[in-house]
């Protein structure tokens, strides 16, 4: 669910910005923000570097995942992920952005209040869980802060939408983790557990995981979709019909070891597979994808061939080209016909094979 965090976040912001009315440069640079704070929580992984025992390392041991996850068991979808830290956390940072847009008094200000709300944070998170606490929340504090400022040089968002965007990126984060594992401690560092346990969409272990897959790839189907409607695309049209071909995977379901949350990765590397070869037929000769890609290829050569210098008139045309309005900064920004149906023939392939491997695995339990 690493993905999914950001891309869920990512796609509901700029859907939303782009309801409002933003433009479309506006509407995705909020959304990789929220998507980038919506990431954030999940650097508690990085506790593993010195949870890990590096002499007990081997190869054997490094070629099971159980090393990793083992390491950060007691840490992961703790701190981080609570709703009490997600709100204070995205307030200081929200805080620290909005600080840039005020003259320099009023922005030191602000920028003590924000580092002293997060250093509160780290210190409570020190008394209670020692080393283990300093580490994952300062390492939070920190990426939090290098997320803020990055958005306020690298794009045109103002400190309130930088704010809107951490509070909402860190608060949607926990709730992709329900089904997945253990269930986020959502009101640290108070002792009130809303969940004992992971929640269940099936009581056979690999229809629960094919569902999670399921829940996954809809946040990555939702973030590709934003993209194409904010940039004026048609995410429909860009599909080759033949992703169909993924429906084939579902012989998996009688040739493999079915999955599990423990034991998924032969079925997780196997079906992305489909989906890299689903995406590649969109760009054999013949294919829509590829017939998109030259059209647009030869019409961009085409428009340098024929541009001529010229002067400003009543139609606002300068050095040969109009001034651009909303429809056509959507197509200036808009991504290349080729990458459009690479991603969605892809997505579409994973789809038909996850429809392919459950019909079948269905089928079979139930004879």
């Amino acid at each position: 669910m690493f993905i999914g965090h950001a891309l869920l976040a990512f796609a509901l912001a700029a859907l939303l910005a782009d309801r409002l009315g933003w433009s479309a440069d506006r509407a995705l640079a909020i959304g990789a923000v929220a998507g980038a704070f919506a990431a954030l929580p999940d650097v508690d992984m990085a506790y593993a570097a010195v949870a890990i025992d590096l002499g007990s390392l081997s190869a054997e041991s490094l070629a099971r995942p159980s090393t990793l996850w083992d390491a950060t068991r007691e840490v992961h979808r703790a701190l981080t992920h609570s709703l009490v830290v997600s709100v204070l956390a995205g307030g200081a940072f929200g805080l620290w952005a909005i600080a840039w847009d005020r003259r320099r008094s009023v922005r030191a200000i602000g920028s003590v209040l924000s580092v002293a709300v997060l250093a509160a944070l780290v210190a409570v998170a020190s008394a209670q869980n020692g080393m283990l606490g300093l580490v994952v929340l300062g390492t939070f504090v920190i990426g939090g802060l290098a997320i803020a400022t990055l958005a306020r040089l690298r794009t045109d968002l103002s400190g309130r939408a930088v704010a809107a965007a951490a509070v909402f990126g860190l608060l949607s984060h926990p709730w992709g983790d329900l089904v997945t594992g253990e269930p986020p401690k959502l009101f640290y560092p108070f002792a009130v557990r809303l969940l004992d346990g992971r929640v269940l969409l099936h009581g056979d272990p690999t229809v629960h995981l094919l569902g999670a897959f399921a829940l996954e790839l809809a946040a990555i189907w939702l973030a590709a979709v934003a993209v194409a409607t904010v940039t004026g695309r048609s995410w429909r049209k860009a599909i080759d019909p033949r992703a169909a071909a993924g429906l084939a995977y579902g012989v998996a379901a009688v040739l493999m070891t079915p999955p599990t949350l423990e034991v998924s990765y032969h079925f997780v590397f196997s079906i992305l597979a489909v989906g890299v070869v689903c995406g590649g037929l969109s760009l054999t000769p013949g294919s829509t994808g590829w017939r998109r890609w030259a059209v647009g290829w030869r019409s961009r050569m085409a428009g340098r061939r024929r541009w001529t210098p010229g002067i400003p008139n009543s139609r606002g045309v300068i050095s040969g080209f109009s001034l651009p309005g909303r429809d056509e900064l959507r197509r200036r920004i808009t991504v290349p016909p080729s990458a459009l149906a690479l991603t969605f023939t892809a997505l579409a392939g994973v789809t038909a094979a996850l429809v392919g491997y459950a019909a079948v695995y269905v089928v079979a339990d139930f004879l």
